[in-house]
């Protein structure tokens, strides 16, 4: 059988890698269904020695933003060339983003070395009384508003299903890949995924990622985006609570206030579940799952959301309809201009509270 096929399974024999497999175990039986949601996606480089491996910032929610942060890579790297007086790789670099800016690319060759954007899968675990949680095994270093300084979990990380995993994530990959389509997804979605399961028949977890999803009747939603640790997602929360809904959404001084007080209580606790102002939200572990062919990673698909052209396609076509992205961006809209600069204040306040938090 060919190797991207198989699911390789080793004995866990480190203490704490061991704990993580039995939670993963116990979370089966606890939250047995699984719940496949939006996929997103980033950037992988082929390696020689095998295997592909994710560049930073995975976690694009288009495959365009993922090829607008890929184009960014090659900028950098252009720099970083440049300054070496490597100028041969410097232009190769520089050439790609260009062409990024223009085409709508999954993979390209540079330097004699293979990219792609990478489509990844997001899919929580349920139970009777909902969303899965953080495990007590998954990292959670962080202090309240200091989780923007830990290191990516995923730059780096190389897909390869050579690897061997634990029992417990092993039988999640056997799971994740029976699940092809979820239940209600349009005809073109559940095509591409019954292809998708033929085309690429093995798969490789990434780290989990983690959020907040409000309870709604009997229906959970996400409220934030996700982060690489459960601090990182409180973080985003409190960033909301005390910055975002505030300015964006014209909340009244005692609505504010109880946003606030929810928030300094999030960050004193730093729990899983936080209710306020009649409302309830529960901090939500979300597993990421890349499908693997003979080929490689599997890149977006033909039905993924993918409204936003290149940047620079987009930028000709204002221009022709004689708008620009600038001069398209705000009107002076006093309204507008109000919240902005609303915003822009609670920013520094927030961050000048994180700072003094970090002093003290």
């Amino acid at each position: 059988m060919p190797a991207y096929r198989t699911i390789r399974v080793a004995p866990v024999v480190e203490p704490v890698a061991a704990l993580a497999d039995e939670e993963a175990w116990l979370a089966r039986e606890r939250y047995p269904v699984l719940m496949g949601f939006r996929p997103v996606f980033g950037a992988a480089r082929e390696r020689e020695e095998g295997g592909w491996q994710l560049l930073s910032s995975f976690g694009a929610p288009t495959p365009q933003s993922a090829r607008d942060g890929l184009a960014s890579h090659f900028r950098r790297r252009a720099r970083e060339a440049q300054e070496a007086g490597r100028q041969e790789s410097s232009a190769a670099c520089q050439a790609a983003a260009e062409r990024l800016d223009w085409e709508v690319l999954d993979e390209l060759t540079v330097l004699e070395e293979r990219y792609r954007v990478v489509r990844a899968e997001n899919v929580i675990r349920a139970g009777r009384d909902g969303p899965e949680p953080p495990r007590p095994s998954d990292p959670d270093p962080a202090e309240p508003g200091a989780a923007n300084r830990l290191s990516d979990r995923t730059e780096g990380f190389v897909l390869d299903t050579v690897i061997p995993t634990g029992p417990s994530e092993g039988i999640l990959k056997a799971e994740l890949l029976a699940l092809a389509h979820r239940e209600g997804d349009p005809p073109q979605v559940r095509e591409d995924a019954r292809k998708a399961a033929v085309s690429h028949p093995g798969g490789v977890l990434l780290p989990p990622v983690f959020l907040f999803a409000e309870k709604e009747g009997g229906a959970w939603r996400s409220e934030t985006g996700d982060g690489g640790s459960p601090q990182e997602a409180r973080d985003a929360l409190t960033m909301l609570l005390r910055v975002l809904a505030p300015a964006m959404q014209g909340l009244d001084e005692a609505t504010r206030t109880v946003y606030r007080e929810a928030a300094d209580r999030l960050d004193a606790e730093r729990g899983n579940e936080l209710s306020f102002g009649g409302r309830h939200l529960r901090l939500v572990r979300v597993e990421r799952f890349v499908r693997i062919g003979p080929d490689g990673p599997e890149g977006p698909r033909l039905s993924d959301y993918d409204p936003d052209e290149p940047v620079m396609v987009q930028d000709m076509r204002l221009r022709a309809e004689g708008t620009s992205a600038e001069e398209d961006s705000e009107d002076e809209d006093p309204e507008f201009a109000a919240r902005v600069e609303m915003l822009q204040r609670l920013t520094e306040e927030e961050m000048a509270r994180r700072d003094r938090r970090d002093e003290g």
